[in-house]
């Protein structure tokens, strides 16, 4: 009798066991699942700058790359997942250097924001010119969709230098076939008038405070997710 209750409440045991395990496995089978399946939908796309697209002076949730999620999260963009790759003080030519690693195989697009330090340098913007073309060569090589944000040089640099440098931009977006956002700060709507887009800049007078990457993002925006489709 003593051996018969053994058994009876091994095999309950056991029964019990083996229900419980299959639960969990389940359980943790539908989780995997799922995560699989949300990680096939993501969207992921690389912002690939300068400061400005780092996040310079700003806490790391008022930057650039953090501001530009939460808009699109918040304008049908849920999918889309949006990583940091701006690095300050990046020429184009530095860039060019370190596009081909920073790719990886779930990347799905790419924000190439760079000029702005080949600018302030003087640097020609006929090397500028064909560093751009180099990297927005290499992602195209890759199939991957591309966004090309411009910025306009000043007049200081003369007026040669300063058709070159603007021309550059809508001419790799149009010889690759990319977007073109024309003008990073075009979210301020007084693109070149100093004075008026003061009260969106930290004190350098070079990179947007927190509410002037509010205005970007929400500018920039309808175009990220055009990239997207």
């Amino acid at each position: 009798m003593f051996n018969t209750f053994i058994r009876k409440t091994y095999s309950m045991a056991y029964g019990f066991f083996t229900a419980t395990h299959k639960l969990m496995l389940g359980t943790i089978l539908a989780i995997l699942t799922t995560q699989a399946a949300q990680a096939e939908d993501t969207f992921t796309i690389i912002a690939f700058g300068d400061s400005l697209t780092r996040g310079y002076g700003l806490p790391e949730d008022q930057g650039f790359v953090p501001q530009l999620q939460a808009w699109l999260t918040a304008n049908g963009g849920k999918n889309i997942t949006v990583v940091n790759a701006g690095l300050s003080g990046d020429t184009t030519a530095g860039g060019l250097a370190r596009i081909d690693w920073t790719l990886t195989d779930d990347v799905d697009a790419v924000i190439v924001a760079l000029g702005g330090n080949d600018m302030l340098r003087g640097i020609w913007p006929s090397s500028s010119h064909e560093n751009l073309d180099g990297i927005v060569a290499l992602l195209t090589e890759r199939d991957l969709p591309v966004l090309l944000v411009g910025l306009p040089a000043p007049t200081n640099f003369g007026p040669e230098f300063k058709a070159e440098f603007d021309a550059m931009y809508p001419a790799v977006a149009t010889k690759y076939e990319a977007l073109l956002y024309r003008y990073f700060f075009d979210g301020f709507g007084t693109a070149q008038d100093t004075a008026a887009i003061s009260q969106y800049m930290q004190d350098d007078a070079t990179h947007p405070n927190a509410e002037g990457v509010l205005l970007i993002v929400a500018h920039m925006g309808p175009m990220v997710l055009e990239l997207a489709r």
